[in-house]
């Protein structure tokens, strides 16, 4: 019962205090009384002065009530209170406002639920108020800090502890609210409110049950399902609080989630932060999406250390918020997340090498395989990462990330490379060699440059083509595959699909534009390049089908987006090439990479001969085709790359009707108009610098005098096993005189525009280094001795780096690179 007074000291009690004291009934369960409350709202809007009054008595009561327990009398003091909060909105009100925090925070610390929930009640209302004038000094630190403390309520009855819980999140979004409205909104984003509110939020929202995993925005909650489910509400005040996050304060909304992520080791499993950062992803505005991306990149540098599973959810986080990213404004991101993400798969790499050498060196192999395999976890999330990000660039910005991972990857032989490589030992080079090309490919998936030089510029192609990158089968199959990405702009490749005798081109609807300028250009003064290439990925010892298939594939595109006449006549001279190295077999090849790269040659002068229609040419491969079909089938892709397929014991007693015959196809290519001089020239591979510095066994040290006993100057069909060596005298003498002009006038053109385009350190250099190779190759050939002749029939084909001549007595000799004059 609420304390009475006599009518005399009522009468001489303030009339504010009277007003105050009838509206609480005998009997709190009569409620509010109406009547009189509506008599004390007039006065208070009247005597706006009186509020502070009204207000601190109405706290008074109401803590002597909560003191005893009192709660009806409770219900009714907020009610007046909030009726008094809506009616009145002067300036007055602020001293009021104080007494009302002061009674709401009473009942937040009394230990019923009920009068918590009634207090929330309360300060959510007065959160909705829009106060005229902002407050100095009105600080929310107690509200913060109890609201949290309910949000991980323990309540033993499950229904009160969601009850109160909701009361929390509700509180904490009343809180936002009114601060973020408020002058002083700064107040709320300082760390230590962040650090209480943020955990809060997320606590609830981890008892989701089904985590949502959409890509686009979540959609929002029911208004039923925000009031009975502590999940939603929270997310949707999580989102509610991200939306308001302006730029100075972005990072101290969202370096919490990290601290919660950690303590409750949530990044792995990670659908619980996948789904986290995709709420924040959505929520903030567009152009601060790279402050969050940043503050990935900085918590994954910071768990560097961690297992290879909270790595790979951290990095599989960032991929989620690229995605979205990627869709508006990155920033100044771009490099720095690329950089990052290489600097971890390079650490990804050393502890993989560390792990497998730690058990070589304990002869333990138990255990190192889970580990191999969650760094490997770790590799492909890096890598998809880099993939998506770099495909949903611009291709300005992808050029430059297509350059910028060139330049980390390992080239034996030079120092271009940025990555730190020391602790990684040969098998980890080559790991990370690997690593980096597939994150190369996936870059370049989709990149449509308008012109050849854009995608593969020199400083690009150089080390992309490198020799120490043709050491692995594996990966010659990435440079390959990149290769494939830059040069198919019209996206043709997969219907070259698969090595194969395709019966009629014209069926697979190649799209193909006229050469341009540029790319005329290109092939000019890179296609020497791309052809040894190709040349020495076919003679190479490891070569599985995919091998075979991409090299085709790589014939195929040249051929569509880059191939003029005079890249044709390049392309079959590189044909017969492969053909005569698969017959010849000075790199000792076994039975099956010899058919294979017989097969290679006749699935691509199939290709060739169908797509320059020239019908001589077609009938002759046709012949040759018709005729391995039924005589030597393992020559023809479908045969050799099937399984059990029989192999033949040699290749050197087989008909000559089985091969490409160089004399056939240039006449019938020279009654088509074109310029058939080159195909009577062998072609032979340029030697490189670079190949005298790799590892790999050099093309110097292979470039020999290959004998043809075919007679009348007929491609070879056979090879003769007994050399004999000449002097050079001798040689010189051999040598048909009509050829050696037609080789000296393309030498001296060669040399003047060399003379005429080159760098003068270019050309000062490479006379240096020609002069000290000759010094030493005169004085091997010295040494060289003469044998009989076997037989005064067939020719002879001289091959050396700078020069290649026919129709000379049957020798062989080997001997090393020599620029003869």
């Amino acid at each position: 019962m609420p304390t009475r007074v006599c009518c005399c000291c009522s009468a001489l009690r303030p009339r504010y205090k009277r007003l105050v004291d009838n509206i609480f009934p005998e009997d709190p369960k009569d409620g509010l009384v109406k009547a009189d409350m509506e008599k004390l709202t007039f006065y208070a809007v009247s005597a706006p002065e009186k509020l502070d009054r009204i207000g601190s008595y109405l706290a008074e009561r109401l803590s002597r009530d909560v003191v005893r327990h009192r709660s009806g009398y409770v219900l009714i003091a907020m009610e007046a209170l909030d009726q008094l909060l809506m009616a009145c909105h002067s300036q007055s009100i602020k001293p009021f406002v104080e007494s009302f925090l002061h009674m709401v925070a009473k009942l937040l610390e009394s230990g019923e639920p009920k009068l918590q929930v009634l207090g929330t009640n309360s300060f959510v209302k007065f959160a909705n108020i829009e106060e005229d004038t902002p407050s100095y000094h009105r600080r929310y630190d107690f509200f913060v800090s109890r609201f949290s403390a309910m949000c991980h309520s323990c309540h033993s009855d499950p229904e009160i502890r969601t009850e109160i819980r909701i009361a929390g999140i509700r509180g904490i979004q009343g809180v936002v609210r009114k601060t973020v409205n408020d002058e002083l909104r700064a107040t709320i984003w300082e760390p230590q409110h962040m650090d209480k509110i943020v955990p809060s939020l997320l606590f609830n929202m981890q008892k989701i049950e089904d985590i949502d995993s959409r890509i686009g925005p979540p959609s929002s909650p029911s208004t039923a399902d925000k009031e009975e489910n502590p999940s939603v509400l929270a997310e949707n005040c999580f989102r509610e609080l991200l939306g308001r996050a302006t730029f100075g304060n972005m990072n101290n909304a969202v370096r919490p989630v990290f601290a919660h992520l950690d303590h409750h080791k949530l990044w792995d499993p990670n659908e619980f932060a996948v789904h986290c950062f995709k709420i924040i992803m959505y929520s903030i505005q567009a152009q601060y999406s790279h402050h969050v991306i940043q503050e990935i990149l900085g918590h994954l540098d910071a768990r560097k250390k961690d297992s290879p599973r909270v790595r790979a959810g951290i990095i599989q986080v960032l991929l989620e918020a690229v995605a979205i990213a990627a869709k508006g404004s990155i920033g100044p991101t771009v490099l720095e997340v690329f950089n990052t993400l290489l600097k971890h798969l390079r650490l990804s790499v050393e502890f993989e090498a560390n792990d497998l050498h730690a058990g070589s060196v304990t002869n333990v192999s138990v255990n190192t395989g889970p580990k191999d395999n969650d760094e490997k976890i770790v590799q492909n999330a890096i890598i998809q990462t880099i993939g998506f990000f770099g495909s949903n660039l611009p291709d300005y910005q992808r050029s430059e990330i297509m350059m910028f991972i060139m330049g980390k990857v390992p080239v034996f032989g030079t120092s271009t490379h940025t990555l730190d490589i020391s602790q990684l030992g040969d098998l980890g080079t080559r790991r990370i060699q690997i690593m980096l090309l597939r994150s190369l490919l996936m870059v370049t998936s989709g990149y449509k440059a308008k012109t050849i030089v854009t995608a593969l510029p020199g400083s690009f192609l150089d080390p992309l083509l490198s020799p120490s990158l043709m050491e692995d089968y594996e990966l010659r199959q990435l440079v390959l595959e990149v290769m494939h990405n830059l040069m198919d702009r019209h996206d043709n490749r997969a219907k070259l699909r698969g090595i194969r005798i395709i019966p009629d081109v014209a069926d697979l609807k190649i799209k193909r534009e006229k050469i341009c300028r540029q790319d005329t250009s290109f092939m000019k003064k890179n296609g020497q390049q791309l052809y040894r290439h190709i040349y020495l990925g076919c003679k190479e010892e490891d070569n599985v089908q995919k091998n075979y298939e991409l090299l085709y594939t790589s014939l195929a595109l040249i051929t569509i987006e880059l191939a003029n006449e005079e890249v044709v006549i390049d392309l079959i001279r590189l044909a017969i090439a492969l053909q005569d190295s698969a017959v010849i077999n000075e790199d000792n090849l076994p039975m099956f990479h010899r058919c294979g790269i017989m097969a290679l040659v006749a699935a691509y002068l199939n290709f060739v001969s169908q797509m320059i229609a020239v019908p001589a040419f077609c009938q002759h491969v046709s012949k040759v085709i018709e005729i391995r079909t039924m005589e030597a089938p393992y020559f023809l892709p479908e045969h050799i790359f099937r399984d059990k397929c029989m192999l033949p014991k040699s290749l050197e007693k087989h008909d000559k009707n089985l091969y490409f015959l160089t004399n056939k196809i240039a006449e019938s290519l020279g009654g088509s108009g074109y310029g058939i001089e080159r195909l009577s020239v062998p072609y032979v591979p340029q030697v490189t610098d670079e190949d005298r510095l790799s590892r790999r066994k050099s093309i110097v040290d292979t470039v020999s005098i290959q004998v043809d006993i075919l007679p009348n100057s007929v491609p070879s069909d056979d090879v003769v096993s007994n050399t004999e060596e000449i002097t050079f005298e001798a040689l010189k003498k051999a040598i048909d005189t009509n050829v050696m002009e037609e080789q000296e006038k393309e030498k001296r053109r060669l040399v003047i525009e060399k003379f005429q385009k080159a760098p003068f350190e270019e050309i000062a250099a490479q006379c240096e280094s020609k002069a000290n190779l000759l010094h030493d190759r005169l004085a091997q050939i010295l040494e060289l001795t003469i044998r009989p002749p076997p037989s005064p029939s067939g020719t002879l084909t001289i091959t050396s780096g700078h020069a290649q001549y026919q129709s000379v007595p049957v020798y062989e000799m080997k001997f090393p690179d020599l620029c003869v004059y």
